[in-house]
Order: C-alpha cells, then structure tokens, then sequence
C-alpha cells in the first residue's frame, strides 16, 4: 500500500492524477520523478482537461508499460503481454468504480465543476489506481 498512499499524497500536493500515479509507481525504474511528471503532465482531467479516459488509469496505463513493456519492435509476444494487462488493469478498474471515463466518474463537466469533486472523487480514483497495480504486482503481472 506504500505507493498507493503515496500517490494519493502526490495528487494532493498538486500533481494531477497522471502525474501522480506514474510518479508513484517510478521509484526503483530509471524514470526520475520530475520526468515522470512530465511524461504524465498532459493526462491529468481525462487527457488535458477533455474529460476522456480518466487520468488516473492512464498514468496506471504508463506505470504498466513502464514496469513491464517491452522497447522492442521486434517483441510481438512482450507488446501482447502489454496489451493484456492494460486490458486486466482497466477492466478491474472499471469494475471497481463503475467507468473509465473522466466525465462518467466525476458526472460532471470538468470545465466547470466545482474544485470539491478533485478534493472528493478523484483521489478516491487515484488510491483505487494505485491499489489494483499494486495487486497486479503482487500477483506477479
């Protein structure tokens, strides 16, 4: 749970839920935290404020390519492997909290929302993130 609760703690420190996640899940990889916020900066209120894919599962989408991707164009099997557990990640996800999308979790216009629902929701997204990863790790993704 170390890195959930970090994460939670970076999103409230002002990171954005991307930015947030992949900073949290970064530590012990190559990736320093500040490129690790920068790679995430623009996912953050469901892609750059669309409301689209929650920026929570997307920065759980980079952790995932990050810890276990695959840099190779040659290595069909590992890019497979990618896909499917950004499949299992976001499946278990959208099971947990009923959607994917920004705009359906927070059930309403980013744009003009009141600040409460980022103090309310959406850390309550990015714990929920940050604990499926971390029981895909745990279960050896």
């Amino acid at each position: 749970m170390k890195q959930a609760q970090n994460a939670v703690e970076l999103f409230g420190s002002g990171l954005n839920c991307s930015q947030a996640i992949l900073t949290a899940f970064a530590e012990g990889t190559a990736l320093t935290p500040e490129l690790a916020a920068k790679l995430a900066g623009g996912f953050g209120g469901g892609m750059g404020r669309t409301a689209g894919t929650c920026g929570a599962v997307t920065g759980a989408i980079l952790a995932l390519g990050l810890l276990r991707g695959t840099a190779s164009a040659d290595d069909k099997a590992g890019k497979e492997q990618t896909y499917r557990l950004v499949r299992d990640f976001s499946e278990r996800f959208q099971k947990r909290n009923g959607a994917l999308l920004c705009r359906d979790l927070l059930g309403c216009d980013i744009g003009t929302a009141a600040k409460g629902v980022f103090r309310t929701t959406c850390p309550k997204l990015v714990r929920a993130a940050a604990e499926i990863l971390e029981e895909m790790l745990r279960e050896g993704l």
